[in-house]
């Protein structure tokens, strides 16, 4: 696709979605009548795939009973490293190599206490100020599990304006006191893809260890972790790899590691053909599968396997081109369309820098989702005064793009943003 859009009309949209390969993939997914939704980086809209295997994993329990673990398509006792090799072509990496399993949270404290090393003076954690709250949660508590205080020894790398963080910077920091870097592939605010094969070289020059939190990369922009070398990762499965609200996340774990004690050991960190001897001894499972520790959750898995039977039929690549395409397309329209109206753009400019939506900064950003929402159109807020829209490239369409800038233009030209409060809502 050519990212050059000479005329940004209507009729320009429509005919870009008369030749979007992903146009007819809108038809697989659960979409409103009326409805704009641009939120997919919050929460992916669900797929009639997704539903049906739902429907499956319920007759299959409905079917076999207690023998639906080893029974049928989709055994439940080997489900999440079913999942885990078709997830894997998304990250670049080996199928042993990803599990999926657990939630997000959980899984940074299981890849935490599992590679966070301290000895000596190396005993400090690298992460950012800009950085998912959750993330920051999870490193201070494993901090102070250690006997460590987290003032001292989470250190987070600054933002020079506030958006974006300078690798530059965190090079700076990787110092001999450091045991281990836990940084985002992609910053939730602005949308900033980092440079993650540089920051691993650099890290593992300095003989530290590196893992990265995915969410807001997952199943729009390609990786090859396991070609970089990354150590680790984690991510969710319900932004843009549509899994569903509380769906099961994922975790990476690179094979130079196979064989590590997890931090957090359980029952299904066990070898497999080991777990029901009911050993009191743990044979770790030699592959991503021993950052396991509990019962996967089957039915919550079993969304995930729709998605990623269309993420397998079109590609990751694919996927990331008319990603590229269409938020480009949407930036166009902004600066043709809101300029001189307050708004500015966060993320970065470059393709190799912008992950998968747009950071739409205005000073009545909260008024303004307000009236986006009461339009029919879903965005989603993030302080102080951000409007993240999100293009996903198998539901949204190009012509969607340009009726959501025109809603954006009417609603501040006309001030429909000045009958709402200030407030962001509970769940923004």
């Amino acid at each position: 696709m050519s990212k050059e859009i000479s005329l940004l009309t209507r009729e320009n949209a429509q005919q870009q979605d008369l030749q979007d390969e992903f146009y007819p993939y809108r038809e697989e997914f659960y979409l409103q009548p009326g409805v704009i939704y641009l939120d997919g980086n919050s929460l992916g809209l669900m797929s009639k795939r997704a539903e049906l295997k739902v429907a499956e994993l319920m007759e299959s329990w409905k079917t076999y009973g207690i023998e639906g673990w080893t029974k049928g398509e989709y055994a439940w006792f080997f489900l999440s490293e079913k999942l885990g090799e078709m997830c894997a072509p998304l990250v670049g990496a080996l199928s042993e190599e990803v599990i999926v399993s657990g939630s997000t949270t959980s899984n940074i404290h299981q890849l935490i206490s599992t590679f966070y090393k301290p000895k000596g003076n190396r005993t400090k954690i690298v992460a950012d100020e800009l950085t998912f709250p959750s993330d920051i949660y999870a490193l201070q508590s494993q901090l102070k599990l250690r006997g460590y205080d987290p003032a001292e020894h989470l250190i987070q790398v600054k933002s020079r304006d506030g958006k974006v963080i300078l690798e530059e910077d965190i090079i700076a920091a990787m110092t001999e006191e450091v045991a281990l870097i836990f940084l985002p592939t992609v910053l939730y605010r602005s949308g900033q893809l980092l440079d993650i094969q540089r920051l691993t070289a650099e890290a593992h020059a300095r003989g530290i260890c590196i893992g990265f939190d995915a969410c807001h990369s997952i199943g729009a922009i390609p990786h090859t972790f396991s070609d970089w070398g990354v150590d680790f990762a984690v991510w969710c499965n319900y932004k843009y790899l549509n899994g569903g609200p509380g769906s099961v996340a994922g975790m990476y774990m690179n094979k130079k590691h196979f064989g590590i004690q997890p931090g957090l050991a359980g029952w299904y960190s066990s070898k497999k053909d080991k777990q029901f001897d009911m050993e009191h001894t743990l044979h770790v499972e030699e592959s991503a599968g021993a950052l396991q520790s509990g019962t996967p959750h089957v039915l919550s898995l079993a969304p995930i396997i729709g998605s990623l039977e269309i993420f397998a039929e079109v590609g990751i690549e694919k996927v990331r081109q008319k990603s590229l395409h269409i938020t480009q397309y949407m930036t166009d329209l902004i600066n043709q369309e809101l300029s001189g109206l307050g708004f500015t753009i966060g993320n970065p400019s470059e393709d190799a820098r912008r992950g998968g939506h747009i950071s739409l900064e205005h000073d009545e950003a909260v008024r303004i989702c307000k009236s986006l929402v009461e339009n029919r159109i879903i965005p989603d807020f993030r302080p102080p005064n951000i409007i993240r829209l999100s293009p996903i490239a198998f539901y949204t369409s190009y012509e969607e793009v340009w009726q959501t800038i025109q809603t954006i233009k009417t609603i501040v030209t006309e001030k429909h943003y000045e009958k709402f409060d200030n407030k962001r809502n509970v769940v923004s």
